[in-house]
């Protein structure tokens, strides 16, 4: 008979044996740090520079309105381009440039000062007695910047210039006499450069360098939007509610642009027709 299995007594697992902490060292093998070299930049294809813009174009300087034929090209171009400016193109006389400007620029720059603020028969009396102060009669050759120099406050005074506009004179004839200014550098110079030398002299404003370079240089584009006539004609053509504010005056008469200033001298005219038909119409209630 065989033997009976024996039954086996589980093992016994001894207790962990009891640690100090205090005493318990955590070992760390010392590691070599191998510093790896800079990576190499990536090769790129260089970015071709960039292609230079073009310059802006600049507009074309036209000739001056007494050319002959350029008034009849001023006013070809403002009848195609405003429907509004051509009835009153059609109802009123084309303007006339003489063949040349009437002064140079010394001179013309005299009168306007002269003529600054003024009815137009009280400037002319006063301007021709200005010219009688000068040398001979011939306003071209006598009114010079040694001429205007050698006259008094004084003098200017008793054929009623005030004596702040004979200082804006003698002022005007000092930056002449000292070649700050001369007729071909004037002559030469575009609006922004005229605007900024021509406004360093006393009594001259951008009105005065708008009306001379119209009236004196005949340039073609000039829009004086300080101008009150020019703006309440412009108020009138278009039935605007109230006067165009400069910004308003250039958005709107953009349109005229190589000729404003042919669209400028139309605005004089409009609103000298409408005031004499206005007179016109008052005459006739009181007479009736």
């Amino acid at each position: 008979m065989g033997r009976p299995a024996r039954s086996r007594s589980p093992a016994t697992v001894p207790p962990p044996a009891a640690t100090d902490l205090r005493s318990t060292k955590i070992s760390f093998r010392s590691r070599k740090i191998v510093k790896a070299p800079p990576a190499k930049p990536l090769a790129t294809t260089a970015a071709p520079p960039p292609a230079a813009a073009a310059p802006p174009l600049l507009p074309p300087v036209l000739p001056a309105l007494s050319t002959p034929g350029e008034i009849a090209a001023a006013l070809r171009h403002l009848q195609a381009a405003d429907p509004l400016l051509a009835a009153v193109i059609a109802s009123t006389e084309a303007p006339t440039f003489a063949a040349s400007p009437s002064l140079p620029a010394f001179p013309s720059l005299a009168r306007s000062i002269l003529y600054q603020q003024l009815a137009t028969s009280a400037a002319d009396a006063i301007y021709a007695r200005f010219l009688a102060l000068l040398p001979t009669a011939s306003a071209a050759a006598v009114v010079t910047p040694a001429a205007v120099l050698a006259l008094a406050a004084g003098d200017l005074r008793t054929i009623g210039v005030s004596v702040r506009k004979a200082s804006y004179l003698h002022d005007l004839a000092t930056r002449f006499a000292a070649g700050e200014l001369s007729d071909s550098a004037v002559a030469a110079m575009d609006e922004p450069a005229l605007l900024a030398e021509l406004t360093k002299v006393k009594g001259v404003g951008e009105w005065t360098v708008h009306m001379f370079m119209i009236f004196s240089l005949h340039r073609p584009d000039v829009l004086p939007c300080g101008d009150l006539g020019v703006r309440k004609g412009v108020q009138e053509l278009y039935k605007l509610k109230a006067l165009p504010k400069p910004e308003e005056m250039a958005a709107l008469c953009e349109r005229w642009r190589p000729y404003r200033s042919v669209g400028a001298w139309y605005m004089w005219r409009l609103m000298e027709s409408k005031g004499a038909a206005t007179k016109k119409k008052k005459k006739g209630n009181v007479s009736s």
